[in-house]
């Protein structure tokens, strides 16, 4: 039988690498709001996406989140005039990227948010673990 706090750990530990890499592709998108394409009509930045899936972890027999795809989102870019920029085309239209700073922020706030939990599980778990140990040797 697996240890429940040694799976506690994991399962918390496996959180945090999943929300930083969540945080890492919203600030990526955030720093790349308002890029725009090389040349006029071009492509500018794409949204990038995250997906996470369950895992086994087999040494603890625990599930374990995992970051299962880094995608784009696939949506409308959002076309603004502004003839004097230098992606825009011959009507004056400028393609920019498809990402709403709205939606990033709170995904980024709901990242952080997730993040403090597995940390605090964390922590928890370790306090558990060092009072487990102390009782044990008081009663030696």
């Amino acid at each position: 039988m697996t240890d429940p706090l040694l799976a506690t750990l994991r399962v918390a530990g496996s959180g945090l690498e999943a929300q930083s890499t969540r945080m890492r592709i919203v600030s990526e998108n955030i720093a790349n709001a308002r890029t725009t394409g090389d040349t006029p009509g071009a492509d500018p930045y794409r949204r990038k996406t995250i997906t996470f899936g369950a895992e086994l972890d087999r040494a603890t027999g625990a599930q374990t989140v995992e970051v299962k795809k880094l995608g784009v989102d696939k949506g409308d870019f959002i076309e603004e005039f502004d003839p004097g920029n230098p992606a825009a085309d011959e009507r004056g239209i400028v393609k920019m990227p498809n990402v709403n700073i709205l939606i990033e922020m709170a995904d980024m706030r709901e990242s952080n948010r997730t993040y403090e939990a597995n940390l605090q599980t964390i922590k928890q778990t370790r306090d558990m673990i060092s009072q487990t140990i102390a009782l044990l040797r008081a009663s030696q």
